[in-house]
């Protein structure tokens, strides 16, 4: 049987972690608390939202999931598939609400859009970090990469809350040198 506290600091740091990425949108907190607290109701709630990830009973991982498709219906994380091409990626994180003030795309240069999927996500993010902003993927250990944007100053604080919550956080353009 887990011990209750850590089921407290997990809850804690899944709220936080929630205010840190969508502090404008209460209901993202909201849903992710409601998969950690309640994971039947939650999947009741949400069955249709769920079905496209197959998942249809509370699995471990569901506020993870809560999580992540509530940022996505706010507008504030893409999800690409592991062979996505480089335009969709692009549009897609034009499209963040979390996007930065500054176009990242300026820097880009014109080989970096034929790289492969991962490998683009990385320039990226790179990009974003050139100019004060950070990618992150939320990763659920499938062949997708769902994608939040935020300051780069808080990413370290995004690692150690999804840490302590249980969950791995990648960072884009973070630990790879350039090609």
């Amino acid at each position: 049987m887990s011990d209750p506290h850590d089921a407290d600091a997990i809850r804690t740091a899944l709220a936080e972690i929630a205010s840190l990425l969508a502090p404008a949108r209460p209901a993202v907190a909201e849903e992710v608390l409601r998969a950690h607290d309640s994971p039947h109701d939650y999947v009741r709630a949400f069955g249709d939202r769920l079905d496209g990830r197959g998942i249809d009973e509370p699995v471990d991982d569901l506020a993870w999931i809560a999580l992540i498709d509530a940022l996505d219906a706010h507008g504030l994380l893409a999800e690409f598939d592991w062979k996505e091409d480089t335009p969709e990626i692009r549009a897609q994180l034009r499209k963040l609400e979390s996007r930065p003030s500054v176009d990242p795309w300026a820097l880009c240069e014109a080989e970096e859009a034929l790289l492969p999927t991962e490998e683009f996500l990385h320039a990226c993010g790179r990009r974003y970090r050139e100019i004060g902003a950070a990618l992150a993927v939320l990763d659920i250990e499938s062949d997708c990469y769902p994608v939040v944007g935020l300051r780069a100053a808080r990413a370290n604080e995004l690692t150690a809350l999804a840490a302590r919550a249980g969950f791995p956080v990648q960072h884009l353009g973070a630990d790879r040198r350039r090609r």
